[in-house]
């Protein structure tokens, strides 16, 4: 027969752009098997750790089950985390190069591990498709969360056949969107995270421009505003693959939009990335709704939607975007030893 039990002790690592949900979707499937916690928040939204955290004590969670631990020194806390040997399982959300990193440190005490790195996610418009669907899905895709997600779509790959109509509707629906502050119910677009993701956003833009890319909405900083750390949406037309804005993670409210007409080509180029998250596409054929998600490279296939996060799914990625999965059944798992009982001679 086989039990499942707990791993122990776990370690956490979060990242910034959803300080609460990053926490939660790690600690919750570790409290439910059993283990105990230590998290340790992005260094520039700790104070939601501690917020859901002592929300969590008042709930009746024991004190010593769940601790924040923060601190300006990142990797300090990291290389704790990834090599002692009392902590048998390590979670990390964030990029892919401090990924490995960690991977590597955790290999001396052969820890469980569970990585979601960086994404790529191209979305994808058949000729088939519902186009004012597929603009609705895509702005969705492209600028929640000012685009600052790891399932954002990052290159937006449109047939020949409604490329204008596509692009048209595309630019209409970004003009509609408000910038300002969040905390104001209608805004739709708030600042990037701070002046360093501002620059390198705005770098992107730039040697797209150099490299023959049309700006043909946005692409430069906001003034004015309560804050300095706000970017136009920008979408950017006339866009190639050899393009160093289609093979990083831009994170900020920038569409890249590509031209595509064969859908071999199109899978060999939404495939020709190291990362592996997500990915999406929109089409009314059936046949090639279950083609293309079998083709593509990917963890997650958002069919016809534009937002595919949803703790009752496993989340997770492929190839250098990670391995293991959050939510569902899968997630739990992450946090279980299976041990096998051989019964004789009682």
């Amino acid at each position: 027969m086989t039990i499942k039990q707990p791993v122990g002790v776990t370690a956490s690592i979060t990242p910034w752009n959803f300080p609460i949900a990053m926490l939660t979707r790690k600690v919750a499937p570790a409290l439910a098997a059993g283990c105990s916690c230590l998290v340790k928040p992005a260094n520039l939204t700790p104070i939601s750790a501690y917020a859901i955290t002592e929300l969590a004590y008042q709930a009746g969670v024991p004190h010593d089950l769940l601790l924040v631990v923060s601190s300006h020194s990142s990797s300090e806390i990291g290389d704790v985390f990834s090599t002692h040997p009392d902590i048998k399982k390590l979670s990390f959300t964030g990029s892919t190069e401090v990924g490995r990193t960690l991977i590597r440190k955790t290999a001396a005490t052969i820890k469980r591990t569970s990585m979601e790195l960086g994404g790529n996610a191209p979305f994808i418009i058949f000729d088939d498709a519902d186009i004012d669907a597929a603009v609705s899905g895509a702005i969705a895709s492209k600028f929640r969360n000012a685009g600052q997600t790891c399932v954002c779509a990052n290159r937006i790959y449109v047939h020949d056949n409604i490329y204008d109509e596509f692009v048209e509707k595309f630019i209409t629906a970004v003009k509609k969107l408000k910038v300002g502050n969040g905390l104001e119910p209608d805004t739709d677009i708030g600042p990037v995270i701070d002046q360093k993701a501002k620059a390198n956003i705005l770098t992107l833009i730039e040697e797209a421009a150099e490299q023959g890319a049309s700006v043909v909405l946005g692409g430069a900083e906001m003034t004015g505003m309560e804050s300095d750390n706000y970017v136009e949406p920008t979408v950017l037309t006339d866009v190639r693959r050899e393009m160093s804005i289609i093979q990083q993670e831009i994170f900020g409210p920038v569409a890249p939009i590509l031209r595509f007409s064969d859908d071999e080509d199109l899978i060999e180029q939404a495939n020709d990335t190291i990362y592996g998250l997500a990915s999406y596409f929109y089409t009314q054929n059936i046949h090639r709704a279950f083609r293309i998600a079998e083709q593509l490279e990917y963890g997650m296939v958002g069919i016809n939607e534009g937002i595919l996060s949803t703790e009752v799914a496993p989340f997770g990625g492929v190839k250098q975007s990670g391995f293991g999965r959050e939510g569902a059944k899968q997630g739990i798992e992450e946090y279980l030893n299976t041990k096998y009982l051989c019964l004789g001679g009682m």
